[in-house]
């Protein structure tokens, strides 16, 4: 059987991109193992891209290669995962800040309505809805900020945090305590403070952390 032809470069960036996406927005449990095959099924292409961006992922740390098991989506012990929450409380609050400094009107109102579609999907018991929206705030707000540079390494640390963060909706009592978890970072940038925003932005991590890191505990 002849090798399967490589793919073209932008349809490879398309499938990488399109798995970064989802490891970042939780779509894969930790220690889950990333089937090739099942991938290219669900992606609708062949396997080579596939496997180029899965070894991507990896080289990023992201994904971990395991002799005898392929690609696995690493577990966090708890001392590596309150420093990825500490790292991120450092940049995003700086990039929450700068953003507020440079946010227009309709990249608020933007915001503003991504607080509604969380607080709806929250309502909903919708775990995927509540990741997706939040994911786009973020993007929203940290982008604003002008930094490529702090966007590309605040996404470094998502892709570390991504698998994590579905443990957040096993505890009942987070539902509760995100229902207005942006509503601070909202007032703060209506009243143009961006020192709320920063303010705002850390304790909202923190707070999911508690619960995610309770979760982690538990289950070990």
């Amino acid at each position: 059987m002849p090798p399967e032809p490589a793919a073209p470069a932008t349809q490879q960036d398309t499938i990488y991109a399109q798995l970064r996406q989802w490891v970042t927005v939780g779509r894969f449990q930790p220690g889950e193992r990333l089937k090739i095959r099942e991938l290219a099924e669900r992606l609708g292409c062949g396997l080579m891209p596939v496997r180029a961006a899965l070894q991507r992922l990896a080289a990023e740390g992201a994904l971990r290669n395991v002799p005898n098991a392929g690609v696995v989506v690493p577990k966090l012990s708890p001392a590596e995962f309150d420093d990825l929450v500490q790292m991120r409380m450092l940049l995003e609050g700086e990039a929450a800040e700068r953003g507020a400094l440079r946010i227009d009107e309709p990249g608020r109102a933007a915001l503003v309505a991504l607080g509604a579609s969380m607080r709806e999907a929250l309502a909903q018991n919708n775990a995927a809805g509540y990741l997706a929206a939040n994911e786009d705030f973020q993007v929203r707000l940290y982008r604003a900020a002008g930094s490529p540079l702090l966007f590309d390494l605040i996404e470094t640390l998502w892709l570390k945090a991504g698998p994590v963060s579905n443990r957040l909706f096993e505890a009942p009592e987070a539902a509760v305590a995100l229902k207005d978890a942006h509503e601070p970072t909202l007032a703060a940038l209506a009243r143009h403070d961006p020192v709320g925003v920063r303010l705002a932005v850390e304790r909202d991590l923190f707070i999911a952390s508690q619960f995610i890191r309770r979760r982690l505990r538990a289950i070990r």
